[in-house]
Formats: structure tokens, sequence, C-alpha cells
């Protein structure tokens, strides 16, 4: 009879420890996520595509442009609108966007680490700091 306390004890133990990890996601699930604050560009109106493809697929559009230009020659896009644009990260996305107010905050926002985008394409900075003559 004592064996049998034990034993459900136990299993209890067993069965809550294994659920922990679901009980925990579970209620992590219904705390609100603060969305980033992105600074859309003003002097644009429109992407290269529509807001949510980008969300979801940017990395596989600009691979693809990589691989267009890098591979065949390839500098021109079509858009879903019929518009064209130059296949360029650097011209054409930050052209309207800047890293630090869009990219920047997407990639921390969702725990992305700083893609190798960012090793070649990057605005320039300029050396303000002279030697004395």
């Amino acid at each position: 009879m004592r064996d049998r306390l034990w034993i459900l004890a136990g299993l209890a133990g067993f069965i809550a420890l294994v659920t922990v990890p679901f009980w925990w996601l579970h209620g992590a699930a219904k705390e609100p996520s603060k969305v980033p604050n992105l600074i859309l560009p003003v002097n644009a109106t429109q992407c290269v595509a529509p807001a949510a493809i980008m969300r979801a697929q940017h990395m596989r559009l600009l691979i693809s442009w990589r691989e267009d230009v890098v591979r065949h020659g390839d500098r021109r896009y079509v858009a879903f609108d019929g518009k064209v644009y130059d296949k360029s990260l650097t011209r054409t996305c930050l052209g309207c966007h800047v890293k630090e107010q869009f990219c920047d905050r997407c990639h921390a926002y969702v725990g992305v680490s700083e893609p190798y985008c960012w090793s070649c394409h990057h605005e320039p900075q300029i050396n303000i700091a002279r030697s004395a003559p």
C-alpha cells in the first residue's frame, strides 16, 4: 500500500518535469512581443516586392540577385508591377532604407545575427579626424 503512494508520486513528478517545457512555452506565447519601430523610407512609395514577400523571402531574393549578377551578368530585375530595378543591395535597397533604422532593427527583433552581406555592402565611413600639420 505504501509503495503505491510512492509510485504515484514519482509518476506525477516525472510527468510534471517532462511537461514543464510545454507549459513554459505556452505561458510565454501569451506575452505580446514588442514589434520593432521601423523607419520606412519617405522618398519611396513601394518596394521591389510586396511587404509580406519581403518579410518572408528577402534573403532568397538577394541571393538570387547576387547569383544572377555575378554568374550571368543580369543586372535587371522586373518587379511584380512591371517596374524595372537594378539588382543591387547598395543602390536599390540601401537607396531607400537606412541599415541602422530598418535592417538592424528587424534582424535584432527576430534574433538573427548580422548577415554576411554587410561585409561588402555598407555605407562608407567618413573619417573626419585630421592630423595636425
